[in-house]
């Protein structure tokens, strides 16, 4: 599961996701659950991108207030249409594209949880696969704007599998390790005003080498798979 993230100036997102000048409000330069961060959506299959500022943890149709009690930040892919807070944004195409100059996880292989921050090999940002909803207070008319960020298995990946702490009553083949899920820009397309069935086969970790390590001090280099 992913917590925290550093996202884009909006001129970056703007030219990348090639969408019309905005003066969003300001977000935070590091992102943490709750926060508010930018994502980019197509409201309908005919409409341009847009790009949104809302909270990072959906909030559902059904919620009494947009203040929840449990963490919405981040959404299992393969629990998608059992889970309430998630299937109808899924199933009425709510995708939305999350910008990522980098994103961390926590590395427990030294037995201390060391954090290990991820950007793109070629040095671009990540356009990260998540769902968004827009709550309507009945009451008050108050739209609150808010996303979640899709994860996926990552038992299997080289990289991603080192990733999070183990745990000891599970064989290392089932331990239910996630990754987040890189869209490519020649994808960004189908990603947000494509079927289910084409935005589902998009679900895939981010291959091995488009990740690179960095931190504050020191350029991004490719992850050593050992």
């Amino acid at each position: 599961m992913c917590t925290r993230y550093i996202p884009p100036e909006v001129a970056e997102i703007e030219r990348l996701w090639h969408i019309g000048h905005h003066n969003p409000p300001a977000w935070p330069r590091e992102l943490f659950p709750r926060a508010h961060g930018p994502f980019i959506r197509a409201e309908h299959a005919d409409s341009t991108r847009q790009l949104v500022v809302g909270q990072w943890g959906l909030v559902p149709w059904f919620a009494q207030t947009p203040k929840l009690s449990y963490a919405t930040n981040n959404a299992r892919f393969e629990a998608i249409t059992s889970k309430a807070s998630y299937k109808q944004p899924w199933l009425r195409g709510q995708r939305c594209i999350i910008p990522a100059l980098s994103f961390d996880e926590p590395c427990w292989e030294t037995g201390k949880n060391v954090w290990w921050r991820f950007r793109r090999a070629d040095d671009t940002p990540w356009g990260l696969a998540g769902l968004w909803n827009t709550w309507v207070d009945t009451a008050t008319g108050e739209r609150v704007e808010s996303y979640t960020m899709l994860t996926i298995n990552a038992d299997d990946h080289p990289v991603m599998s080192r990733m999070h702490k183990p745990d000891p009553t599970l064989p290392p083949d089932q331990q239910d390790k996630r990754s987040v899920v890189a869209i490519e820009h020649a994808d960004v397309d189908t990603w947000l005003r494509g079927s289910l069935d084409e935005a589902a086969d998009l679900m895939h970790a981010p291959a091995v080498e488009r990740l690179a390590l960095c931190n504050d001090l020191q350029p991004a280099r490719p992850v050593s798979l050992r």
